[in-house]
């Protein structure tokens, strides 16, 4: 019996030691003064999980992600230190200093150094300090970098995302790929231009942009979810296990950081994963939006806290009562084509609408597959017709109406499967080849006259241009652009 205690004794003494922040910390302290960056910040990310408001370890992770060229994620560490826990740890804005000069964001390197002189004129850090405000003062009239080139920035990543999320894709791939020009370690331009190339269609291009930001910025979290979604969307069922499993051992500071990794890994099927992220958030009071209570919700109910589910669900009505989603145990998503290509789904949602299959399309509309902005406006298109639903994504209004004019030209054709998935698959390669295409009769023309030739039925350009009530000149016109881009 003493024996049993004994052991009992000790075991308990192991699961204390390793559950204190304070061991997890030195250990990584330790790490770091040997210089494996990569092992000091995993340790102090997981002493920090455990002592979450202790401003030394997180001013600690701050300078190794600076050490390690992460000069984007340790602002954002500074910044939740300064806002969250402690306003007058003014060193804080030193480090952001630093981190600012590093990006090639001089002008607000200068205020960032401006302000800890301000806070804290005889600071820790003064004389460093005062050097980089001589140092910055020097380098701006040669780097011509001004505060209106800052101003400038700030406007256009809010231009480039307010027409992402409104489905402008290629405007907005424009205005990313300048940033990235222009700021070649902005690390948030390239993950959404990652995902503007994935919304557009171009899955090839959006990893490769991934990949990019991997290759120089090391564990990039916003880019692994990105990733984990692209895999998951292209049904890569293996690596989206590997890449979960390998996210399963981040421990994110950030309260967006968290959103982003617990509704990634409930999207993917990681129920049980991005519970773990998204509770922690909802412990602390995180005032999220539909989305954030949907995945809540969702991860919740498939860990088996059902109570909890419809608890979190019903908060969710009461504070976004217009969202209008179903809950997640409801939606019928074995009726939803999720394991085809987005070609073949788009015809399928198309022909539904034909079938007059209002409540298939609606459960599409709320399920939790992967599914771009494109794709759901245009199932709404497809459900509600133009009149029926506000819709910003010219692709989905350019794909919409090119499918309508086929079938208003010629029933029998859309009514062909092999036919109508053509039609989209044009459509896509449209989209990845970032053609601005605005004639939808005239682009149906051309699908419609390029496919029955190619299929050796007898149609002339003057009778494929009256059926499509265009002139011969302008289905000419499509017809040269879709056989030099398919």
């Amino acid at each position: 019996m003493g024996k049993y205690t004994s052991e009992d004794h000790k075991k308990a003494r192991i699961v204390q030691l390793f559950q204190d922040g304070q061991y997890l910390y030195h250990k990584g302290l330790k790490a770091y003064r040997e210089r494996n960056l990569s092992r000091a910040r995993k340790l102090i990310q997981r002493a920090i999980f455990l002592e979450p408001e202790n401003t030394g370890m997180l001013s600690q992770l701050a300078v190794i992600y600076t050490e390690m060229g992460y000069y984007q994620q340790s602002n954002e560490l500074l910044d939740f230190i300064l806002k969250n826990i402690n306003e007058k740890m003014t060193e804080c804005y030193y480090f952001k200093a630093n981190n600012y000069a590093h990006l090639g964001l001089f002008q607000e390197a200068y205020k960032a150094a401006e302000t800890y002189l301000k806070e804290d004129p005889n600071g820790e850090f003064s004389a460093e300090n005062a050097e980089l405000l001589d140092l910055l003062d020097m380098g701006e009239d040669d780097s011509g970098y001004s505060e209106y080139d800052q101003d400038d920035l700030i406007l256009k990543q809010d231009k480039a995302k307010s027409l992402l999320e409104s489905g402008e894709l290629q405007e907005s791939i424009k205005i990313l790929e300048e940033i990235i020009a222009d700021y070649p370690e902005f690390w948030s331009a390239y993950n959404n231009l990652a995902l503007a190339y994935f919304y557009a269609g171009d899955i090839q291009k959006a990893k490769t942009t991934i990949y990019d930001i991997l290759e120089k910025s090391h564990g990039n979290l916003h880019a692994l979810c990105n990733l984990l979604i692209f895999y998951h969307y292209e049904r890569k069922d293996e690596k989206v296990r590997t890449l979960s499993q390998q996210l399963s051992n981040i421990y994110p500071m950030l309260l967006e950081q968290r959103y982003k990794l617990g509704a990634t890994l409930s999207l993917v099927g990681r129920y049980d994963l991005g519970f773990k992220w998204l509770k922690s958030l909802y412990r602390m009071g995180f005032e999220g939006d539909e989305t954030f209570y949907y995945w809540l919700a969702c991860s919740a109910y498939f860990t088996g806290r059902t109570q909890f589910a419809q608890t979190v669900w019903k908060k969710m009505q009461e504070e976004h009562p217009s969202a209008g989603r179903m809950e997640p145990w409801k939606e019928r998503i074995e009726k939803v084509p999720v394991q085809r290509p987005i070609e073949e789904r788009l015809a399928a949602y198309y022909l539904s609408g034909r079938k007059g299959e209002k409540e298939l399309l609606k459960a599409v509309l709320d399920s939790k597959m992967a599914k771009t902005s494109f794709e759901d406006q245009f199932v709404r298109l497809v459900l509600y017709g133009e009149n029926g639903t506000a819709v910003t994504s010219k692709d989905a209004r350019l794909a919409y109406r090119t499918a309508k004019a086929i079938e208003e030209a010629d029933r029998s054709a859309i009514e062909q499967e092999a036919m109508c998935f053509w039609i989209f698959h044009v459509i896509q390669q449209i989209r990845a080849s970032g053609l601005q295409l605005k004639n939808a009769g005239g682009l149906a023309a051309a699908i419609y006259f390029i496919w029955k030739t190619e299929h050796q039925e007898r149609l002339t350009k003057a009778e494929t241009a009256k059926l499509f009530r265009i002139s011969p000149g302008t289905l000419s016109k499509y017809e040269r652009t879709l056989k030099e881009h398919l």
